[in-house]
């Protein structure tokens, strides 16, 4: 529920100054998918950064750091397509649901939760047979290292992507209606 203006602290005070108080940040409900998406981002923050030091200061550039830093990239996107499926904020279309029938919705919604866990289900399969399939002879281009770390990353946002699509399933079950039956809910409600 968002507070009223007559609810919120006054800005200005009555001498005419700004007074302004932050709230106290909790980070009790951030959950692990999104520690490591931060951890992968600030190792590209820096790998950036030092790419753009030994360019533009030292001119002389550092040649792994391009292809660190899209293996980087792919492990944020992964990690942070987790915390999408977490929070059940991933794209959706739900117009059609506000015109069916409540026990056909009921099934689509359950139908769409179902497909999603096979969808990362068989994604995860699917990357590791390729992992398999390469073995060790497949290495990075300027970094002597197995490609298979960063389809081991894929493979591991996958799988979580699963688990977390089963406990969204669940959780749907138990609360008796998806976001797709009620957008105007989310993940947080009871």
């Amino acid at each position: 529920m968002t507070p009223s203006i007559d609810d919120m602290a006054p800005v200005m005070g009555a001498d005419g100054e700004f007074h302004a108080q932050d709230e106290a940040v909790d980070l009790s409900g951030t959950n692990l998918e999104a520690w490591v998406a931060l951890g992968f981002f600030w190792i590209l923050g820096l790998t950036v950064f030092y790419q753009f030091f030994t360019r533009y200061v030292l001119n002389d550039s550092a040649a792994w750091t391009e292809e660190i830093a899209r293996y980087l990239l792919i492990a944020v996107v992964f990690t942070g397509a987790t915390i999408g499926v977490v929070k059940n904020n991933h794209i959706q279309v739900d117009f059609f649901y506000k015109f069916m029938p409540q026990p056909v919705a009921r099934t689509m919604a359950t139908v769409v939760d179902v497909l999603r866990i096979g969808f990362f289900a068989t994604a995860t399969v699917l990357t590791v047979m390729m992992m398999i399939k390469l073995g060790s002879n497949s290495r990075m281009t300027m970094v002597d290292l197995p490609m298979n770390w960063v389809y081991g990353v894929c493979m591991l946002g996958f799988a979580a992507m699963a688990f977390r699509s089963v406990q969204v399933a669940l959780f749907h079950h138990k609360r008796g209606y998806t976001v797709l039956e009620r957008p105007e809910s989310s993940m947080d409600d009871k």
